[in-house]
């Protein structure tokens, strides 16, 4: 028999309006009722930490079929068990494609052993081609819980459609990737003051725009949801905020470094700041901010893209992406918590609760009979992010040197301690 019990720490469940001192008891994998600790159960002193639910990442790219050298299923989990994450969506652009079930079950077999719960989003189209669309319901019945293209949209905006419709009746959450590629055009980063100063080919706002107000369209049209991904500009917020009002189904996610960096990073050309959508102005961040306080945007995802030192090197050809599930939550907890415009409470919301609810799945809470995920953290410890200590294998984060605020502690997966940092 397993027992955890952990004593004294400040108990943050905003599923339960819980913000009080107090005791966490784990038994067999779930959380019970601290009066039932046995003499057995092993105590974890939480002085001065704060216990909220295990956060849950929907948007992670394992690299896993097919690029290894950047990431795997294992060490995935161990950044995220790093980073609090007990819960996380892998996303489809692997090699091959998460396009069939013996992709999806390759992934979930992995991931048995992992130090997080991986679900599996898998493709909407064959190959990623927007040409031809996959077997959805096969994809579900193999243990698939979400349909996305991410990494590129589904240029086809019939098969989007379709999608939509199968995955609502599926009860299959759909995450899109929004973005016009005949505007987008090949930019690499945002398109403005900084791409021109660089004399860099820019990807202008209006290309995630148009992409979101499409997306946001049929959401109308067929009364079915739909989720945005990594939200960047200030007319995109506007665009779900405006929806949203209309009651349109629609949610939507922004990442930790739309909320703290700006294009200006490009000004160092390091690929490491490259990621799509790019960073964009300040405007546009202060956007993302006042969106997630204002319950326009729904949850805060990293979008978590591992890429090898190598792949990275050149600023103009580098691969668009940036790792973040070691740094998301002391990120977001610094601009937003620190920052004075959200409690701690309402930001587990954004990267725990919410996030369970849009892909319906079992996490999200303390309750008594739920999965025992939990992350212990230290409010006040300030930490520099240093690239060679975080635990994937890739360390392209662009929060390198920043000084941030709160530390995971203590990370508890499914009743099992998968990270301690005490």
């Amino acid at each position: 028999m397993n027992e955890i019990l952990i004593k004294g720490a400040r108990i943050v469940d905003p599923v339960n309006s819980t913000d009080k001192t107090g005791d966490i008891f784990i038994k067999d994998g779930v959380f019970a009722n601290p009066s039932e600790a046995s003499e057995n159960a092993q105590i974890i002193n939480a002085d001065g930490l704060t216990a909220v639910p295990g956060l849950v990442d929907m948007h992670v790219h394992l690299r896993d079929p097919g690029f290894t050298y950047k990431e795997d299923i294992i060490s995935g989990c161990k950044a995220a068990a790093a980073g609090g994450v007990t819960s996380l969506l892998a996303m489809p652009n692997t090699k091959p494609t998460v396009d069939t079930p013996e992709t999806v079950k390759y992934i979930l077999d992995k991931a048995k052993n992992a130090d997080a719960h991986v679900y599996v989003v898998a493709s909407i189209t064959e190959g990623l081609k927007s040409q031809k669309e996959n077997d959805l319901s096969a994809l579900k019945n193999a243990g698939a819980i979400a349909l996305s293209d991410d990494g590129r949209p589904v240029e086809n905006t019939a098969i989007m459609a379709d999608a939509m419709k199968q995955a609502a009746k599926l009860g299959m959450a759909v995450t899109a990737h929004c973005e016009d590629l005949y505007l987008a055009k090949g930019g690499i980063i945002n398109e403005g003051e900084i791409s021109q100063k660089l004399s860099v080919k820019g990807m202008p706002p209006a290309a995630e725009d148009v992409g979101t107000a499409r997306e946001i369209a049929l959401a109308q049209a067929y009364n079915v949801p739909v989720h945005i991904c990594h939200v960047s500009t200030a007319t995109s917020v506007a665009i779900i905020r405006d929806a949203k009002k209309r009651g349109v189904k629609v949610t939507a996610e922004t990442a930790p470094h739309y909320l703290m960096l700006t294009d200006k990073e490009l000004l160092k050309r390091d690929a490491d700041y490259r990621m799509n959508p790019p960073l964009r102005t300040e405007k546009d961040r202060q956007a993302m901010i006042e969106g997630l306080c204002d319950g326009t945007l729904d949850a805060i995802a990293t979008d978590h893209a591992p890429h090898s030192v190598e792949d990275k090197a050149d600023f103009e050809k580098a691969p668009n992406g940036s790792i973040g599930m070691e740094t998301s939550f002391s990120a977001a907890y610094t601009v937003l918590v620190k920052g004075g415009k959200m409690t701690i409470s309402q930001l587990i919301e954004k990267m725990s609760v919410m996030p369970s609810k849009i892909l319906n799945i079992n996490a999200g809470s303390l309750s008594y009979g739920k999965p025992a995920d939990v992350m212990l953290f230290d409010p006040d410890e300030k930490w520099t992010v240093n690239p060679e200590k975080l635990h994937g294998k890739s360390k392209n984060t662009p929060f390198k040197n920043i000084e941030l605020t709160s530390k995971v502690k203590l990370t508890i997966c499914g009743g099992k301690i998968v990270f301690d940092e005490r």
